[in-house]
């Protein structure tokens, strides 16, 4: 992320996904509800929007679109 000039945008995202996914890469279930992970990525993808300077409706639709696809 760094290497992209992504890093500012991801501060603590390593730390809010430490623990979601097993080794394996699977969500691991049993730590979070998958509707809690979803609203978490919905929050971090409207804090990108804002300092991009876009409005937080940028991200709006996310949370529903994973929901309904991998619910």
């Amino acid at each position: 992320m760094g290497r992209l000039g992504l890093g500012g945008h991801f501060r603590g995202l390593a730390a809010r996904l430490d623990g979601v996914f097993g080794a394996d890469g699977v969500f691991a279930h049993d730590r979070l509800r998958f509707v809690d992970f979803v609203d978490d990525v919905e929050e971090l993808l409207e804090e990108v929007a804002w300092q991009e300077g876009a409005d937080k409706k940028a991200a709006d639709g996310f949370e529903e679109y994973m929901l309904q696809h991998y619910s």
